[in-house]
């Protein structure tokens, strides 16, 4: 069928806007029919259907995607789009924006239109975490498109594309005789460990680095960094002033204003073992050791990421595993070669041995890792007396979409232990509500990248947030009013913040929301609203005008110090 249409129609592009279960799979007809450019949105698309597109991308050269979970691409300059985007945010200008975060990059947008300066190209490249185009990708473009004057780039926890484009910014940077100006902001400074961030599904795999690692290797690059994407338009503003005047460095106005955010993020929960990871390995042949891992000296890692690479790591002390990481790719077809065997006990210091046993455990992992659909198994090993290798902790994570779109491992699903779960975050589950309790005052926000940046800045500007809460891209008027009886039931929480930008979010839909909330949960404590995006006029002037005690505010940083003095009167 698509064969057949793109024969008839000869198209340069397609929108692939199919539900999650059905993307890969329209995904690799469009690559099959060789058309060109291939936008898909879909989340929660499941991330070894998503390998398998990888491995299909890489065997040709006709076919581009841009995605999965992107909110497409747009050339304000050009008058063209594919995806959805809140159109009236755009105007044409001189800035290319390319961005993980769909409501991120509306903010972004927003602040160089505000500030006159306009977008080219917008290039979503989406939060999935196998994206078909990156930074790297999007940098390239922007390099020889004269009508970029300057770039904007706008990260995530997870993955390494910013580490990548970091890399090519000093290579460019060096080459290019007047290189254009590059901002970022890399969102999840504050994201707790070993959770998945919102419904983009963001997270820090094994092996990756951190926020803060990823701001100082941007920064190492010549970047100029920012907290938060209000404060694009009039920083690049000003790197664009600087260079028609002659300043010498970015580095002459890189505190002017452009708050840099925090690297100081706090470790908000305990990892939670799970017995199905015992059972997995186990079960074959694997052996497992009472010896806590806490007080191995030096401590040694073996497992995989989401990327289908095998990790290595140790650390010495009480030093991050990640500063000595290794990664090796990984075939689908799952074999394992004498070659990485002997590599990997190379790097893990195996005596003769322990080889056997190494083995058993590399078989065990890439065997689960295939079978169930894993995102991430992390295992700590030592020698016992025998000399042989033993599990001294294992850390394993499932592809949740796997299940939810691929309807796939229900058996792991069966043996989810809820019980050790946060009540507020399995209720809110049910409505489609990413919720993770932190500490300190209430915020609900749509989009896991915004939500993510929402409590970085609070942070930034001294306050804590109690829960980080993304509605999702689609939230409406009943997910709002769910969100704060969530919220509410939280007794710490002495001040809500709403912040949204409103892509395919209605801004009128979400007062509606704010209000029906008022009304049937009879909420006492002080609400703090932004509104910006899609239809913002008409919700700002709902709220303005509903007689509620309610601080609507336009400004993040406003809005964002209000909510911490209201909690602080509270106390």
């Amino acid at each position: 069928m698509v064969s057949q249409a793109k024969d008839q129609l000869k198209p340069d592009a397609t929108a692939i806007y199919v539900a999650a279960q059905q993307a890969a799979g329209a995904i690799e007809e469009a690559i099959e029919a060789e058309i060109p450019l291939l936008v898909a949105v879909a989340e929660h698309i499941p991330l070894h259907d998503m390998l398998r597109v990888q491995s299909m991308l890489r065997s040709q050269s006709k076919s581009r995607l841009v995605g999965a979970n992107s909110p497409g691409m747009i050339s304000a300059v050009g008058k063209c789009r594919l995806g959805f985007h809140p159109l009236p945010t755009f105007t044409p200008g001189n800035i290319a924006i390319v961005a993980k975060s769909g409501t991120l990059s509306y903010e972004t947008v927003a602040s160089t239109t505000r500030a006159g300066l306009g977008q080219s190209l917008v290039i979503g490249m989406g939060g999935d975490p196998l994206p078909g185009t990156d930074f790297v990708d999007a940098l390239k473009v922007f390099e020889h498109d004269v009508d970029t004057h300057g770039i904007i780039l706008v990260g995530e926890i997870g993955g390494r594309a910013e580490e990548d484009a970091a890399e090519w910014i000093k290579e460019y940077r060096k080459r290019a005789e007047k290189p254009k100006p590059v901002m970022a902001l890399i969102a999840g400074i504050q994201a707790p460990s070993a959770r998945v961030m919102g419904h983009a599904g963001a997270f820090v795999g094994a092996g990756e680095k951190k926020a803060a690692g990823k701001v100082r290797a941007l920064e190492d690059a010549g970047v100029v960094i920012t907290n938060h994407p209000s404060k694009f338009g009039e920083g690049m503003k000003r790197l664009l002033d600087s260079e028609a005047h002659g300043i010498a460095s970015v580095s002459d106005i890189r505190d002017q204003g452009l708050k840099k955010p925090s690297d100081e993020a706090c470790t908000l929960f305990e990892d939670i073992a799970y017995k199905y990871q015992a059972i997995m390995l186990t079960s074959s042949g694997a052996r497992f050791t009472s010896q806590n891992p806490k007080a191995l000296e030096c401590s040694k890692t073996l497992g995989t990421n989401y990327t289908s690479c095998i990790v290595t790591s140790f650390s010495i002390g009480g030093e991050s595993p990640q500063l000595h990481a290794k990664t090796y790719p990984l075939a689908l077809d799952k074999i394992e070669d004498d070659s990485m065997l002997s590599t990997l006990a190379a790097d893990l210091d195996c005596k003769e041995e322990s080889l056997d046993s190494l083995s058993l455990l590399l078989s065990s992992l890439i065997d689960i890792f295939f079978g169930k659909e894993a995102t991430s198994l992390s295992t700590r090993i030592s020698r016992n007396q025998q000399g042989e290798l033993a599990v001294a902790r294992a850390e394993f994570s499932f592809d949740d979409a796997a299940f939810r779109s691929g309807k796939r491992h229900a058996d792991l699903q069966e043996m989810r232990d809820t019980s050790n779960e946060v009540p507020g975050e399995l209720e809110a589950e049910k409505d489609g509500i990413v919720y993770i309790k932190l500490r300190g005052e209430g915020n609900i926000v749509n989009g896991a990248g915004l939500a993510m940046n929402t409590v970085d800045a609070i942070a930034d500007l001294g306050g804590k947030c109690a829960n980080f809460l993304d509605t999702g891209g689609k939230a409406t008027s009943e997910t709002v009013k769910s969100s704060f009886r969530i919220i509410l039931k939280d007794p710490r929480v002495k001040t809500i913040f709403v912040n949204i930008f409103g892509g395919l979010t209605l801004c009128d839909m979400i007062a509606d929301g704010i209000m029906l909330a008022y009304k049937d949960l009879g909420i006492t404590v002080p609400v703090v609203v932004r509104l910006r995006g899609t239809n913002e006029e008409i919700g700002q002037k709902m709220i303005a005008e509903s007689g509620l005690s309610l601080y609507a505010f336009d400004d993040f940083d406003e809005a964002a110090s209000k909510v911490i003095e209201l909690t602080r009167q509270s106390e």
